[in-house]
């Protein structure tokens, strides 16, 4: 949501002698003027666009059923560790991450200034984790830590095209995953690799069975279908590392005629966001973050704890 600007036309002058008054006024304030200026160059300009800006919030929910959650990511830092990550971003003005009660609705959202995220979305993607290890390598806690991630970073990306006014020539929301996917592969190898499996675990529904008859109103939709976001996300991460996802090509599950274009895909998202976003994130910050293990190793099966929940 874009902040509104007005404009108005400047009133014609009424006559030379109404000028002239006007003239004499302003050299008399011109000292008064000049004073003034140098004090307010002195202080921090209201929108200047700096780093760490990023606040959290953890809504005491009205649900008692969320209590335990509530309880929960607030001992495990959930939020402080997204303030960190995100931190190396310029940004215009503090931006919120919020955990709330949404009135039985599961879902995430950003509208300015706060990104929302609901008790009843984290309860489904923890109830969502696989009981053990997948057949295709993804742990209980990376299913979880991977879509957790994919979303909150979905929405941070509609912040910062938002916040900072950067141009896209394309849809919103497929802008927003390229940005998370993008994000999610600059953190070392194994955690990215945890990250991008993690999250695609996700759309496994949408991608088991072929013969699923998708409703005519799924294509109306803002964001693209879940099966094609699921092709987007492993396009980009086999772009941008062959040799890292070359099982998703393997394996199959990407196809081989699309592998082929992924380099070129994720080569152009990598030049927009070095030209657009890059910009805008404090270098030396960013480093340490992405220097930093954000999913330590965890012991696999049903009873451990995923990494943003530790």
């Amino acid at each position: 949501m874009h902040a509104q600007h007005s404009s108005r036309r400047n009133p014609p002058l009424r006559a030379a002698g109404h000028h002239r008054r006007r003239l004499t006024a302003a050299c008399a304030a011109g000292p008064l003027l000049a004073a003034a200026s140098i004090l307010l160059s002195t202080l921090p300009a209201a929108a200047e666009h700096q780093p760490q800006r990023i606040l959290f919030e953890y809504v005491e929910p009205t649900n008692p059923a969320h209590r335990p959650l509530y309880e929960l990511v607030q001992q495990r830092r959930v939020l402080e560790k997204l303030q960190e990550i995100f931190s190396p971003f310029h940004l215009p003005v503090h931006l919120t991450f919020r955990t709330i009660g949404c009135d039985g609705k599961s879902n995430a959202w950003y509208q300015r200034p706060s990104i929302t995220l609901c008790y009843e979305y984290l309860h489904d993607i923890i109830q969502s984790m696989p009981k053990e290890t997948t057949a295709a390598g993804v742990t209980p806690e990376d299913a979880l830590d991977g879509q957790f991630f994919y979303v909150v970073a979905h929405e941070f990306g509609h912040a910062v095209f938002d916040m900072l006014d950067i141009p896209s020539f394309g849809r919103n929301e497929d802008v927003a995953d390229q940005f998370s996917t993008y994000i999610m592969l600059h953190f070392g190898k194994n955690e990215a690799r945890r990250l991008i499996a993690g999250a695609a675990y996700s759309y496994r529904n949408f991608v088991q069975s072929s013969a699923s008859i998708v409703p005519l109103q799924a294509y109306s939709d803002l964001h693209g279908l879940p099966a094609q976001r699921f092709y987007n996300l492993l396009c980009m991460a086999y772009g941008a590392d062959p040799k890292l996802f070359a099982d998703v090509v393997e394996k199959q599950y990407l196809p081989k005629e699309r592998a082929a274009d992924c380099k070129r895909e994720y080569d152009q998202v990598a030049f927009a966001f070095q030209q657009l976003v890059l910009p805008h994130v404090d270098r030396d910050l960013a480093r340490q973050v992405m220097d930093k293990s954000w999913l330590p190793d965890v012991k696999q099966g049903p009873g451990s704890l995923p990494a943003f929940l530790r």
